[in-house]
Order: C-alpha cells, then structure tokens, then sequence
C-alpha cells in the first residue's frame, strides 16, 4: 500500500491531476510535431525563397554584365555574383564584401543549399544560402548566391522554449478549471454525504436535498430519497410487526398460562382430557403463528429455495387435492400456463387462497387458471399467468380490499368464521406473489358474487409448447 501513498486521496484531485497530467502529454506531443513542422515549412520557405531570387539574377548577368548594384528580388537583399576571381556584382547588403560562402554543387549537379553563420557585419545570427551554377554567363563561369536570414525565433531553442512556456499557461488553465469545475460538481455530493450523515436508524423523516442541476447527481439524490422512503416504510412496518406480534403471542400465551394456572389450582377436580385439548389447541396457533412469522421473516430477507419451471395448472390441481375444503372446488385450467418459481411457496400461496375462499363460501368455490396477454402490440411480451379463486361469501369491501393484506390484520367476519386464525395468510400471499415479480389483488367475483382474488405471474416463454 505504501507504493500508492503518492496518489491524491481526493476525487477532485485526482481527476484534476489525472486530466492535468493527460493535457500535458497532448500538448507535448502537439509541440514536438508544431516545432519539427514550423521549422520545415519556413525552411523550405527561406530556400525556395533564395532559389527564385538566385534565378531571377542569373537572368540579368547572362546576356551581359549589370552596370549597377543587383536589386533586391522576392525580399532577398543578400545576392552575390561569384567568378573565378571574386565577386563581380552583389547587392547593395553585400557591397563591397567577398564571397559569402565557397560552398559548390556536387559533381552532375548545378546547386547548392547551405547554411552560414557568423558573417561579418550580418546582423543575423545564421544565413540560409543557395547557390546555383551558370556557365557562359557575361562574366563567363560563375556562382551565383542568395541568403536569407533564418528568424530569431527558429534559432534553438527559442521555438521550443515559446511553445513550452505556452504550454505551461495552457496547463494550469486547464488544471485551474478542471479544479473548479470538478468542486463545483462535487459540492452537491458533499452536501448529499453530510445530508445522510444526520440521518439515523431511530429518525428517518429527514430527506436529501435534490440539486437543480438535472444531471447524474441529482438523479443520485432522487434514488437515494426514495430508498430512505422504502426504509422508512419498511421501519414503520417492522415496528408495527413487532408491535402485532408481540400482540398476537401474548394472547395464546396468557390463555394457556391462565389454563394452567386454574387447572393446577384444583387438580382433583378437572378431568385431564378436556383441559389437554385445549391446551394443545392453544400450542397449535401458537404453532401456526410462529410457522408464519417464521415465513415472513425469510421472505423479508429473500432467502427462497431453489426455483423450478412449473405448469400452474398442474399445480393447482395437486393443491386442491390436498386440501379439505367444505365444498366442491370447480376447477377451470388452460395446461401450459408455464411460471417459474419456488413451487413449494407458490402451493403455500394458492393453500392459503383457497383456505380463505372455503373459510367465508357458503356453497361454491372456483378456480381458474388461463394466460393472458397484456402487451399493446400483441407481440406477446407482456403475457401472464392468471390464477383466479372465487367464491359465493359476503365479499369484501373495497375500503378494506388493502387491508387485509397486511399482517396480522383480521376482519370481523374473519374472526369469527376463524377465531384460531393468525392474520398471516394473505400476508404471506401478498409477499410470496411479489417475490416471484407477480401481483396479488382482490375484487368482486362476477360469476359467484362474493370475493375474487387473483394472482399475476410473469409466463415462461421457454417451456411453451
């Protein structure tokens, strides 16, 4: 871990050395090749330059010699005439002066290019020579030169040290807004951490605020308020659970601690039976509450066994074979309505369902199992299975269709039909059809008139025949 001491802990700084460090080396790379083409292209220039200017003068000694000094052609002010012995004419820089170069064209070739520097009484540092050869001219075989001084800025390292000094100001620019900007982002985020730095697991009221900004932070703050929503939510059920429960087992628990305390305060009085039943009866809901909440806790935490695919028709035809019912169960099944799920819980699912439906029916109960197709398209993507219970009972009213999905909640008709009952059983539906990405809902039954509870799976487009 040492070796990593030296990077930035900081996001803002790292993103500013990162992206400062990325810049430079761009920009290094775009000096190197700036430098290497400034200096061919005005060097090419300079020669081409003289070379037309070294033309043009050889044209005006050819035929004859020139009375005067040459005159500056193309801006070049240095042109000399070269003989075999000396200088024959020049320009008015060079009046006076000598060869400015020896310099020859190499053997089958008429020119030349070179550089020379250091001359006397040139204010240039270094000069960009081309001489070209004519023969026959009007002073016979001669060597005519054309210089031009090389700019200042081209003499090394002066470019280099421009475009570096350039570069640095470029640099820290860059580093100095990508500093700001990334700050200027990051402050939403620090806000955010301190926002949910004051929020606690006893008070989850408090809510983050949402930037203004429409971008991936706000969209971070508005998820993070609606998780704090689910988790104040799921703390609000969780203490009303807690409450229910606590509720639900100290009555079983006071009555067969009240049993027992009668029956043993006069032993020799009470036949055994009659008070072990309802003992045991008592034992049993404790039992059944206990299973329950044991069901809700797993599937609070999402612990579920292994999933299968499964045809829900032949599912519920098993169930209604195992379990009692008062009354006939009519059966409506379309086969292949494929799902996939924890069998096991869906059976406890549709047991519960159809526990309910026998629980308020007073003479019929019917299920039906079809597949339906909810897409606009037709494409088929949004077909589903249905599983729909009725019965012929008193129904439930729409105000407390919600209700009786939550624990331990228990109607009046329902109290009394089951005075034993726990509370749970649609509870656990509800939550084992939401665990299996389905939705569990409860209507009026239009063919039986009393309840319709229906459940919604996701069909299994795999095992379609």
């Amino acid at each position: 871990m040492d070796r990593w001491r030296w990077i930035p802990r900081s996001i803002r700084a790292r993103v500013t050395v990162t992206s400062t460090i990325a810049v430079g080396l761009v920009l290094l790379f775009a000096m190197a090749v700036t430098s290497v083409l400034t200096r061919d292209a005005v060097g090419h220039e300079r020669v081409e330059r003289a070379a037309t200017a070294a033309r043009q003068t050889a044209e005006l000694v050819y035929e004859r010699p020139v009375a005067a000094n040459l005159p500056p052609i193309e801006g070049v002010v240095r042109i000399q005439v070269v003989a075999e012995d000396g200088v024959v004419a020049s320009t008015a820089a060079l009046a006076g002066r000598g060869p400015l170069t020896r310099m020859r064209p190499d053997a089958g070739d008429i020119r030349v290019d070179g550089t020379v520097c250091g001359v006397a009484g040139v204010a240039a540092d270094c000069l960009t020579v081309v001489g070209i050869q004519y023969e026959d001219t009007a002073y016979g075989d001669v060597m005519v030169y054309a210089a031009v001084e090389e700019p200042d800025f081209l003499m090394a390292p002066r470019l280099e040290l421009a475009l570096t000094g350039l570069g640095l100001v470029i640099v820290a620019a860059v580093g100095g807004v990508i500093w700001w900007g990334v700050g200027r982002t990051l402050r939403p985020v620090e806000r955010i951490r301190t926002e949910l730095a004051r929020l606690s697991t006893t008070d989850l009221s408090g809510r983050l605020t949402v930037p203004a900004t429409g971008d991936e932070v706000a969209e971070l703050a508005r998820t993070a308020n609606r998780t704090l929503d689910r988790l104040a939510d799921a703390m609000v059920r969780q203490r009303r659970f807690v409450s229910d429960a606590s509720h639900e087992l100290r009555n079983p628990i006071a009555g067969l601690r009240t049993r027992l305390e009668v029956e043993l305060a006069a032993p020799e009085e009470i036949d055994a039976v009659p008070a072990l039943r309802a003992v045991l009866a008592d034992a049993e809901r404790l039992e059944r509450i206990v299973t329950d909440l044991l069901e809700l806790s797993r599937l609070d935490a999402d612990v579920s066994s292994a999933w299968e695919h499964f045809d829900m028709a032949d599912l519920v035809t098993d169930e209604v074979a195992r379990g009692p019912t008062r009354f006939p169960v009519d059966t409506r099944l379309t086969t292949g309505a494929w799902v996939a799920g924890d069998r096991v819980r869906i059976g406890r699912l549709l047991t519960n369902l159809l526990a309910n439906a026998d629980r308020h029916a007073q003479s019929a109960i019917r299920v039906e199992v079809t597949t339906t197709d909810r897409s606009e398209d037709g494409s088929g993507m949004g077909r589903e299975v249905w599983v729909a219970v009725h019965d012929d009972g008193p129904g439930i009213s729409p105000e407390e269709r919600e209700r009786i999905f939550e624990r331990f909640a228990r109607l009046h008709d329902a109290r009394r039909q089951d005075p034993g009952g726990s509370g749970l059983g649609l509870a656990i539906a509800r939550e084992v059809a939401l665990a299996h990405d389905g939705v569990l809902e409860v209507g009026d039954s239009p063919e039986l008139g009393g309840a319709l509870f229906t459940l919604r799976l996701p069909y299994l487009f795999a095992n379609e025949e």
